[in-house]
């Protein structure tokens, strides 16, 4: 089964509506086939953008609790390397969630990741690599 990470903004965009990307991402949530991987930090920024209603936002959470996303756990130890990334890229800037995902793909090797952000074209991993964005190709 394929496995690929995703980033705050399809999330965010599956449950709000009025959101620019909302079809698209319920088209690529319908379409896909695999499974959905993404770290807490991101559920965390999800929920905070999704707060002008909180019925959404626990819809949002009962969704994962369903089994629509599946939650990398990263732990204290990997804050170093949240830190050398968010550094190393703080022009773009680089957030914690999106450090986050990119730690959660060196360590998975999982090569893909669904983003509305162009920023992923920028980000590379500790093999200088960048991840693939399956959701712009939508």
């Amino acid at each position: 089964m394929k496995s690929i990470l995703i980033d705050a903004g399809p999330l965010i965009a599956l449950f709000d509506r009025s959101d620019q990307y909302h079809l698209k991402a319920l088209q690529f949530i319908e379409d896909f086939k695999g499974e959905l991987w993404t770290t807490w930090s991101v559920v965390t920024e999800v929920s905070y953008m999704l707060d002008f209603n909180q019925q959404v936002q626990l819809n949002f959470l009962t969704w994962i609790e369903r089994g629509g996303l599946n939650i990398f756990m990263l732990e204290g130890s990997h804050i170093y390397r949240f830190t050398a990334l968010m550094e190393k890229f703080s022009d773009v800037p680089m957030d914690l969630a999106d450090a986050s995902l990119i730690v959660a793909s060196e360590l998975t090797n999982y090569k893909e990741i669904a983003s509305i952000d162009s920023d992923f074209y920028i980000y590379r991993d500790i093999r200088n690599q960048y991840l693939t964005n399956v959701f712009s190709k939508e």
